[in-house]
């Protein structure tokens, strides 16, 4: 028997770390900015405040949130800004203004308005009496928030509700909505005393890419000046997400909010308009109605209470980089050593293409597992989300491992029938089974997001990570080791057909601009023919 050489693995080895490292490298450069988000020299002009933390919601009416809490949260915006935005006065948020005032905090009083006119009339009561209560903290009372959005009010009503408040009120009434419905809806315009527009450039019709945020900002600003020439333009809310869902070229991650945050509060100190940025918090709730995205727009997270931009301090897409390229290269080596371990037992001279498969697997399940856990940890929401992208994450892992014993193996990708079928199609050896496993549970979670896509897919995340840790290696098996005779299998047929539909109708909708659809349509076609590819096992004679 031939010794068996580790010149080429471990060549390969070498190879796959130096790309890990370079990688991580890479997506870890920080980005320099002209002006620091948060800057202890230039306090925000206005910050929009709600207090919910963990499993707190305002969709629950029981929800009270402790004077405490809340005293916690303004005491540290009064170092960063000298006013909050409200938008309701439930759930305890009636104790806002009497907290601000010990704080020397300014308040944008919200009153939530809805469908429900006895609760309007309850809304419009206590928040008028606050600001008589609180007149040197109150500095305007903010009428509604999106209802014309929502489609909960007529414009005569909002328009009769904001009327009905100036007369009582003493301070300044506005309302707020998303810019395009104060064109469609102009009679408001008289009806208030300033008006607050809403620009949110990753929420557009057509979104806006983070280097264009900024200036979409000031040209609607603009545009709108003209349009209402006689009342000031607030901006009531703007600011970008630092995770979630791409939508065409808008990206959101923790650099593109540092920076358009950062472009449009330089942009506002030289050309002197009043802005409001959203929002002080992450608000984990807002997941249930927007996804992951809607849970991320904060200066500070929703878990610790801290400013995710500390001065002086350099912004990256993955502060915990290095722990991600260690398991990275963890990963890796693992990888080689379960194809090193599968040849001492069964020594022989595998092809070199067997171990350029496993260096591919290798190098691509360590460069991608930080970011796979990475989106894991901020896009799992509830139990179900965390065993979901679990699930996916862990198949991910294991697929390069078993893949790699494959491959030296000289085995070939076993199909749905060798792990779920009658006994007589059964494979053997317990790894075999956990790669069948890892195949299935791949193929069905990848099935039900193209399915998601294809149906619902504004609020999705792109599970391009996971999914092509797990995918590379099932095709470079199949490539490599793909038996020459059988049927093909009907269950995998019918998944590559799913799949490549719902990839070509993704393309479609999402656009071609949008890498992460695109990369996880890619990863969908590449499964669906990986599994046509396959062939079923033969009934043993």
């Amino acid at each position: 028997m031939e010794p068996i050489s580790l010149r080429t693995p471990l060549a390969l080895l070498l190879i796959s770390l130096s790309v890990i490292a370079a990688v991580w490298w890479w997506l870890a450069t920080p980005i320099t900015l002209a002006r620091a988000p948060i800057d202890p020299n230039a306090k925000l002009q206005c910050v929009s405040y709600t207090p919910f933390r963990g499993a707190q919601t305002p969709l629950d009416p029981t929800t009270q949130i402790p004077v405490e809490q809340i005293e916690q949260d303004l005491t540290d915006l009064a170092k960063i800004t000298d006013c909050v935005r409200t938008y309701s006065i439930e759930n305890g948020l009636d104790q806002v203004p009497g907290v601000a005032a010990k704080l020397g905090l300014k308040v944008m009083q919200g009153i939530w308005l809805g469908s429900n006119r006895f609760k309007n009339l309850q809304q419009i009561g206590i928040a008028v009496r606050l600001s008589k209560e609180y007149p040197a903290v109150i500095t305007s009372l903010i009428v509604g928030n999106e209802v014309l959005l929502r489609g909960e009010m007529t414009t005569a009503d909002l328009a009769a509700n904001i009327r009905a408040v100036k007369a009582q009120a003493s301070v300044p009434v506005t309302y707020a909505d998303v810019w395009e419905y104060w064109l469609k809806n102009r009679e408001i315009y008289d009806a208030v005393d300033f008006v607050t527009i809403h620009i949110l450039p990753y929420w557009e019709d057509v979104p806006i890419k983070a280097k264009y945020a900024a200036a979409h900002v000031d040209d609607i600003r603009k545009r709108m000046a003209v349009t209402f020439p006689a009342k000031e333009i607030l901006i009531g809310e703007t600011g970008w997400p630092s995770t979630g869902r791409m939508r065409e070229g808008a990206l959101p991650s923790r650099a593109n909010q540092a920076r358009v945050v950062s472009e449009i509060l330089d942009l506002a100190r030289r050309e002197g308009f009043r802005v409001n940025l959203i929002e002080a918090y992450d608000q984990p709730w807002k997941r249930m109605l927007e996804g992951t995205v809607g849970g991320f727009w904060g200066l500070f997270d929703s878990v610790h209470r801290q400013v995710k931009y500390p001065p002086g301090v350099a912004i990256t897409n993955y502060p915990a980089w290095k722990l991600y390229m260690g398991c990275g290269m963890a990963l890796s080596v693992a990888t080689f050593l379960a194809a090193w371990l599968t040849l001492r037992r069964r020594p022989w001279t595998p092809r070199p293409s067997a171990w350029i498969a496993v260096a591919i697997s290798a190098t691509t399940a360590g460069t991608l597992v930080g970011i796979a856990a990475d989106k894991m940890a901020y896009e799992s929401y509830g139990a179900a989300g965390w065993v979901h992208w679990g699930v996916l994450l862990a198949a991910a892992i294991a697929a390069p491992l078993l893949s790699a014993h494959a491959l030296i193996a000289g085995r070939s990708l076993p199909t749905f029938l060798e792990l779920i079928g009658p006994r007589d199609y059964r494979g053997k050896g317990a790894l075999m089974a956990l790669l069948a496993l890892a195949l299935v549970v791949t193929t069905v979670i990848a099935a039900e997001t193209a399915l998601g896509f294809t149906f619902d897919p504004r609020y999705r995340d792109f599970p391009y990570a996971s999914l092509t840790m797990a995918v590379v290696p099932f095709a470079l098996l199949t490539m490599l080791n793909r038996p020459k005779e059988g049927a093909r299998p009907l269950a995998e047929s019918v998944f590559a057909g799913l799949l490549t539909i719902a990839a070509a109708y993704m393309l479609y909708n999402e656009g071609t601009i949008n890498w992460q659809s695109d990369w996880t349509c890619a990863m969908y076609l590449l499964l669906a023919a990986t599994l046509w590819r396959g062939r079923a096992a033969q009934i043993p004679g």
